[in-house]
Parts: structure tokens; C-alpha cells; sequence
């Protein structure tokens, strides 16, 4: 077969293989309570709220089947009072945590939302094609087997791929959240679902964050990590206090954040940092492309929801100087 035969048939099989993950996405069904406490009837039970009321009408086994089916399977804790009321009061570290499966090495918020949080990983693979590029190129040879990593980013879909892709190549992998509120609860409950040690949920307090951490490094389970990929320093900073010995057989660091970098060369300063560790933040391809493909959609999407305004019609000024602000003027402003 030539070499034109084999680029049209990798071709062919992507573009179907896109095709497939488009048709499995399931639209999300959403219902304004108001409408249906408008057309609720008189002879209802008393003390059930109209979601309640919609869920006792799907279950009668002679009723049809319709889309309301899948009303329920997509309702997360802000459509529920009880969940509501559970979020303030439990203590997420002391309940008891398992999945389909019967694992329990990880603590999320609610177990239950793990197949709204695997939509949205979904969803957020349809934008990261170079990693889903990497998963078919790598994951028969396993590149990363024997690689234990312990990580601590932002919780959210598009991490959850990268998560999953680690995994895929052949690594090992521990997680906890770098923010105590940036963690979407259904995407770690989608990963913990799929047997990942996951150990975050948004609203955690200061004690919650550390404990993750010391949760995520896994010591007490008799896992010993050999890399990091930190956001922030914090993992890092923890492991250097409480797990010295770590370090000796520790392959590197990865750091990605300005707060995280400066950590590592205050550690430097004092000779304390003794292994390798990659400066993510300062590399080329972060500032070729984080800055002009990401940061200037944050930037401006920002600046909206704080002041909540459109720029449509505004003049803008810029202030400050580098690389962003000038992306920023002449792609977003303009």
C-alpha cells in the first residue's frame, strides 16, 4: 500500500471515529419548575416538589417512555434541596466512598453525578484533538509504564482528559484539586467512577485542601509516587516538608504556574530542590500558545462576567505591556 493509500485510510478512521463520538453525546434536558408548578394539579401529594412529582409520574410502569427519562440521570446538586442542604453539613472526608465497582481509595461530592461529568469530558475531548491524537499513537506501546505520578491541578473536563490519557499511556496516577474552588464535583466523580484515586470537591476548607494532598501522595496506601505535576507549588511544597525521603527517588517535577515556578527557585536559592524540575510556565510553547490561544479567551471572558457588560460599543484601553496584552489588543479589543 502506497503512502498516500495509508494517510487517506488514518484519515478515514479519524474522521470516523469523530463521527462516533459526536453521535454518543446526549443533550441535556432541562425543565423550568415554574412551568410545572403552574399546570400542577390540586390532587397532588402534599410535600413534594414539582421535580419530585415529575419523577413519581416517570416511574408508573404504564406510562409511556419519553425524554423526561432522562431528566433524573442528569439532575446535579443545585436541582435538589436535599442535596443543597447536604453540601453545608457533611463533612465529605468522613463519609464512606465507593463506585459501581467497589472502589473506595478517593472522596468527591456525590458519587451519583459521575455520568453528568463524563458528558462533559466528552464534550471537552472534542476540543483537545492532539491528546486524543497522542492516545492513538502511544497507548499500545505504554510509554509511561512504571510512571507513578502525583497530581494537583484544577479539577475540570479538560483536565479530566489529560487524567485519562495519562492513564491510557501506562502511568499510575493520584489526584487532588490545586483550588479550593474551581472543582466541577461531577467530573471528579466521573473519574473517581472509573477507579481513579480522585480526592477533591468544590468548597473545600484549608484542612480539606491539605488532607487531599496528603491523601493524593498515597504513602498510607503504600503507593509511592516517582513524578509530580503540580499547579502552584503546593504538592510540591507538602512533599518537600512532609515526605523528604520521596525525593530520593523522585524522576522530576512538572510546574506549571508563576506562584509554582517562583517556589522552585526559591528552592534552588537554597539548594534544597534535588531533582530535575521542568519550568512549564517559562517554555516556549506556554507562551506561544497558552498565551495566544487560551489567555485571551479568559482574559476577556473575565473582564464580562465581573463587570457584566459586553464590549460591543465600548472603547477599551489597554494598560500594561508584553506579549498578552498585545494579543489581546489586536485579536479581542479589535
Amino acid at each position: 500500500m502506497s503512502n498516500d493509500e495509508n494517510n487517506t485510510a488514518e484519515a478515514t478512521a479519524e474522521l470516523e471515529e469523530l463521527e462516533c463520538r459526536r453521535n454518543r453525546r446526549t443533550s441535556l434536558q432541562f425543565i423550568d419548575k415554574n412551568v410545572i408548578r403552574r399546570r400542577s394539579s390540586g390532587n397532588e401529594k402534599q410535600g413534594q416538589s414539582p421535580i419530585q412529582r415529575l419523577y413519581s409520574i416517570s416511574s408508573r410502569p404504564d406510562r409511556e417512555p419519553s425524554d423526561l427519562d432522562h431528566l433524573q440521570q442528569y439532575t446535579t446538586a443545585s436541582d435538589s434541596d436535599s442535596d443543597a442542604e447536604d453540601e453545608c453539613s457533611v463533612n465529605i472526608r468522613e463519609l464512606e466512598h465507593k463506585n459501581q465497582a467497589g472502589f473506595t481509595d478517593f472522596a468527591v461530592r456525590h458519587i451519583k453525578h459521575a455520568q453528568y461529568g463524563r458528558r462533559e469530558i466528552e464534550i471537552a475531548e472534542q476540543e483537545m484533538p492532539g491528546l486524543l491524537a497522542l492516545r492513538r499513537r502511544a497507548e499500545v506501546d505504554k510509554p509511561l509504564q512504571g510512571a507513578k505520578i502525583v497530581g494537583c491541578t484544577h479539577i475540570i473536563a479538560q483536565t479530566a482528559v489529560l487524567i485519562e490519557t495519562l492513564i491510557r499511556l501506562g502511568a499510575q496516577v493520584r489526584w487532588c484539586a490545586c483550588n479550593i474552588y474551581s472543582t466541577q464535583n461531577e467530573v471528579a466523580a466521573a473519574l473517581a467512577e472509573e477507579s481513579v484515586p480522585i480526592f477533591a470537591w468544590k468548597g473545600q476548607s484549608d484542612d480539606d485542601f491539605w488532607w487531599s494532598i496528603k491523601k493524593a501522595i498515597g504513602t498510607e496506601q503504600g503507593w509511592q509516587p516517582n513524578m509530580i505535576l503540580d499547579d502552584g507549588g503546593d504538592l510540591t511544597h507538602y512533599c518537600h516538608k512532609h515526605y523528604a525521603t520521596l525525593f530520593s527517588t523522585m524522576k522530576g517535577i512538572v510546574e506549571e504556574s508563576v506562584t509554582g515556578v517562583h517556589r522552585l527557585y526559591q528552592m534552588c536559592r537554597t539548594q534544597t530542590l534535588t531533582i530535575p524540575a521542568m519550568n512549564i510556565n517559562d517554555s516556549v510553547i506556554k507562551t506561544k500558545f497558552d498565551n495566544l490561544y487560551l489567555c485571551r479567551e479568559s482574559v476577556i471572558d473575565g473582564i464580562k462576567r465581573c463587570t457584566d457588560i459586553l464590549f460591543g460599543g465600548k472603547q477599551a484601553v489597554v494598560c500594561g505591556y508584553g506579549l498578552l496584552n498585545f494579543i489581546i489588543i489586536c485579536n479581542d479589543i479589535s
